[in-house]
């Protein structure tokens, strides 16, 4: 197997496990504490507008709606883990450290601050939102439990590799 089949083997379930991981997390800081979660319909219906040529949005929820809106987020929204594992992998080989796994959490944080929130018309780092710290805390706890899920991805995957 080539270098890049190798790594794919180990970064797809390491990123699904680690996303899956996170969603658990979020699900259950919202049912116990009440917490923002991200409605991935709206992740849909902002990429769904790239083929348009529309990238920012003030407000994403005030955009029309796109056909499968809710598929295409939480499509995106598992390739990206996967994508973020990738390049945690290929960047420090096979195993990551807990560390590595947390910085790699810590870091992905930047894609929503800065991409991904103000293309939706919250800002960078969520500074149009009427909260913007609660916002961003709940960014970084979201991300770092990615980053656990990762080195959990990573500690079975291992065991059946």
């Amino acid at each position: 197997m080539s270098d890049v089949t190798v790594i794919l083997a180990f970064a797809i379930p390491v990123g699904i496990i680690a996303t899956l991981f996170m969603d658990g997390v979020v699900f259950l800081r919202q049912r116990i504490w009440g917490a923002a979660v991200l409605d991935y319909r709206m992740v849909g219906r902002w990429i769904g507008h790239f083929p348009k040529g529309r990238f920012s949005h003030t407000p994403i929820t005030a955009s029309s709606p796109i056909a499968g809106e809710a598929v295409i987020g939480w499509t995106a929204h598992y390739l990206i883990g996967m994508t973020f594992a990738l390049g945690l992998i290929a960047s420090s080989g096979w195993p990551p450290s807990f560390g590595g796994c947390l910085l790699t959490g810590l870091l992905t944080s930047a894609a929503p601050f800065l991409i991904m929130q103000p293309g939706m018309g919250r800002g960078i780092a969520a500074s149009k939102t009427p909260q913007p710290n609660t916002a961003r805390k709940n960014t970084l706890v979201t991300h770092l439990s990615f980053g656990i899920g990762l080195y959990l991805g990573v500690l079975i995957w291992s065991a059946f590799s």
